[in-house]
């Protein structure tokens, strides 16, 4: 393979990345391991369709991904998510801890993972004055940077995960914390 033509062997066309490649076949498990982490590639674009049901829930997880709260937790602790700057978590090894926002301890045992869909893809849907900003909504939004323009703040497969762990917050926060 040489300036990504095809030198008569059987190849894999990878159009998913920024332009087509052929790929020798040997080499295409790799290539799909290595870009299938991709954000936009767990649905074929930035932003997952979903639908708002009447009891005001997203039901369906987001590309039908499963969460994974492990990956959601470090979400909720890092600029990623940024979730600490608002609410107080159980992750005592970041010492800073908003309280502009509810505590997260036992959120998940208040709400279902529908419901907290919804407060992550589209907080304003649930309350029109919130701070909370809309994780996985682009549309009229203002005042974004240009180069983050029709980008959710996290992937189908983050808001997926940060539910995941926070339905793993059933426990009330112990009596004597300060957050």
């Amino acid at each position: 393979m040489s300036n990504g033509r095809n030198s008569g062997g059987r190849c894999v066309i990878l159009s998913n990345l920024h332009r087509s490649v052929c790929v020798p076949i040997v080499l295409a498990p790799l290539f799909v391991i290595a870009f299938a982490s991709r954000p936009a590639a767990a649905c074929g674009h930035p932003v997952a369709a979903y639908e708002v049901s009447e009891g005001g829930v997203i039901e369906r997880p987001l590309c039908g991904l499963a969460g994974d709260a492990e990956r959601g937790r470090a979400v909720v602790a890092g600029r990623r998510g940024n979730c600490l700057a608002c609410h107080a978590a159980p992750i005592p090894e970041e010492p800073f801890h908003g309280t502009i926002g509810p505590p997260l301890h036992g959120v998940g045992a208040v709400f279902s993972a529908g419901e907290l869909r919804l407060r992550l893809v589209d907080s304003t849907r649930v309350n029109r004055a919130t701070v909370m900003p809309p994780f996985h909504r682009v549309e009229g939004l203002r005042g974004v940077r240009r180069d983050r323009a029709g980008q959710p703040i996290l992937s189908a497969r983050e808001i997926e995960d940060v539910i995941a762990y926070l339905l793993t917050l059933t426990e009330d926060a112990p009596a004597d914390e300060t957050r």
